[in-house]
This record gives C-alpha cells, structure tokens and sequence, in this order.
C-alpha cells in the first residue's frame, strides 16, 4: 500500500504542474491541441529511448494489448485531454481542476460496480476529506462567474478521466508499467498530432520548446509511468484518492509561477486533501500481520 502511495503522490504532484504549463503555454501564443501534441510526442521520444538503452524487450507487446492500449491513447485519452485543455481556455483553473476532481468519487463507484471494491467506513470518510479539501483549495471557484461550454468540457473532462482510471486497471493488467505507458503515449501522441499541426515542430519559438519540453517530462512521462505503476500496486480507487495530492501541488505553482495568493481557506483545505491521503493508509498499516 505505501509504495502505491508513493507512485502515486509523485505522479500528482507532475500532474499538477499541467494546469499552470497550459496556462504558460496560453500566454506564449500555443494552441491548445497543439501544447498536447508537443506533451505527448516529447514524452513518448523520450521513454522509446530510455527503454532502447535499459532492455529493448519492453517494448514486446501482443496484438491484444497493443489494441487495448490504442484503444486508451486513440480515444480516451484524446477525449479527456481535450476536454480538459478546452475547459482551461475559457475557465479559471481553479474552476477546472475542482471539478475535475470529482473523480475520485466518480472511480470508486466505478470501482465497486465493476471492479468488486468494496466501500468501507474508511473509503467514505478518505473520500469526505479528499473532497472537503479540493472545495476549500479552489474556494474562489465559486466565486468566479463560470462559462457553461468551459464548465461542460470540465465535467466531460472529469467523467473521461474517471472512465479511463478504470479502464487501465481492466485492460493493462499484466502489462509492464513502463511498456504500458509507452504504447498509450505513442498512440496519444498520434492522435493529438492528427487533431494538432504538424507544421508546429518547425515554428515554436524558444520559449514554447521549453514548454514543451516540461510539459512532456512531468505531466507527461514522469506522471503516466507512476499512475500506471501506482493502479497496478493499489487499483484504481485507492490511486485516485492518493493523487488527491495534486489539486495542493497545483494551489503552490499557481502561487509561486503565476503569482496567485493562497488565503488560510486553502491552507486548511490542502491539511484536509493530506489527512484523507493518510487515513487509508493508517488502516492498511494497523493490519494484523497473517502468516
């Protein structure tokens, strides 16, 4: 359990910098599907020449699982990404990111109806804490008039990303983290190219490359190959709830790249998004030892 904890935490503090590199990449004069097609593309390149120099036998992989991963990277992927890079055009981040954070909630019904979860005293009072805090983390959401096609694509975005989740603990199974990724990156980055521009490659300006470049290390690479290893040590459910992290790492670089203030609501409700972080755990950890 604490070793998914860790996988996870580390893949939502990348995902957390993506809303602050969109909104970098906004004001730079990048295109949404543009800013994705970079994403993805770098992250891909990069991962195909690490496992090139570690073990080129990860990259083995049969029909069915490179259908299943297509499938993840073609489609849903594409789907969520979109939805959640249209909604940061026209709506604050705040907005975005808390309702997009509905889906932990969201998976672990999922989970339950499909995957067999079952939800304890425990799952409840984690998910109550997780969600009590993403609301005082993004407390000014309320207070901002909300566009209805930003806030559409934000729901699209949430029940995509909630559907995925799942869908990665059913179909990767068995599948190496690292050959996982890789495949879904490689696909993604297909699709976001054809819905992009590949003329973008020749006319991104210094800074954009460096966008790129970041968005395609840590939300890209860094945080899909540790979600990926993250579901496959705890499941879906559990991963979403310790990603819960990232609405915290996102309230910091928010603050500390695009100047925004954090007022002691958010404080509090980042106290609250870690506590129901440790609450699962603490159960996992009293567990009698069984031999």
């Amino acid at each position: 359990m604490f070793q998914g904890l860790i996988y996870a935490v580390i893949s939502a503090a990348c995902f957390g910098s993506m809303a602050i590199l969109v909104k970098l990449g906004y004001a730079a004069g990048m295109d949404g599907a543009v800013m994705m097609q970079m994403r993805f593309s770098v992250a891909a390149i990069l991962l195909l020449v690490y496992l090139l120099i570690k073990d080129s036998r990860l990259l083995r992989i049969s029909m069915p699982e490179l259908v299943k991963c297509a499938l993840l990277g073609l489609v849903v992927y594409w789907t969520q990404t979109t939805c959640f890079v249209n909604a940061l055009a026209t709506i604050p981040a705040s907005t975005t990111a808390l309702v997009l954070y509905g889906h932990p909630v969201a998976v672990t019904l999922l989970a339950s109806m499909f995957l067999s979860m079952r939800i304890n005293r425990t799952v409840v009072l984690s998910l109550v804490l997780v969600m009590a805090g993403c609301c005082l983390v993004f407390y000014d959401a309320f207070l901002r008039e909300v566009d209805a096609t930003g806030l559409a694509y934000a729901l699209g975005s949430m029940a995509t990303f909630s559907v995925y989740l799942v869908l990665v603990q059913v179909l990767l199974k068995g599948l190496k983290p690292l050959t996982a990724t890789f495949y879904v990156l490689a696909f993604a980055a297909v699709s976001f190219t054809l819905s992009g521009d590949i003329r973008a490659w020749g006319t991104t300006n210094l800074e954009q490359v460096g966008i790129s470049l970041a968005l395609g290390i840590f939300p890209g690479l860094v945080a899909i190959t540790f979600l990926f290893a993250a579901i496959e040590k705890v499941g879906s459910a559990y991963a979403c709830i310790f990603s819960s992290v990232e609405p915290v790492v996102t309230l910091l670089a928010a603050a500390a790249f695009l100047g925004e203030s954090v007022v002691w609501l958010q404080i509090w409700g980042a106290a609250l998004i870690i506590l129901g972080i440790v609450v699962p755990n603490l159960r996992f950890g009293h567990r009698p030892a069984t031999n």
